[in-house]
């Protein structure tokens, strides 16, 4: 958990919910490699997980998805993100 929280600390710009087993964070790209080792990293670790990739408006999009009987897991990933938000906002 360490890593994602330095990685929302510095990297993310914004963070969406479009569905409960769905977690979407916009992060600055210069953190890609950081974001794509960690994803990698954590797939293994937890193979329920899934992250997807995408370059948008300026922005890295990583979609992270999770089976329904998981979105617990994801909740505690959206809620450390959100608090991040609220703290740099600040």
């Amino acid at each position: 958990m360490a890593e994602f929280d330095l990685l929302l600390a510095t990297g993310m710009r914004a963070v969406a919910r479009p569905e409960p087993s769905r977690l979407r964070l916009a992060l600055d790209p210069a953190h890609e490699s950081a974001a794509r080792d960690l994803a990698d990293r954590e797939s293994r670790c937890c193979p329920f997980f899934t992250f997807a990739f995408t370059r948008y408006g300026g922005r890295l999009l990583v979609e992270v998805s999770v089976p329904d009987p998981r979105v617990p897991v994801l909740d505690a990933l959206a809620d450390r993100a959100v608090a991040v938000l609220r703290g740099a906002s600040r």
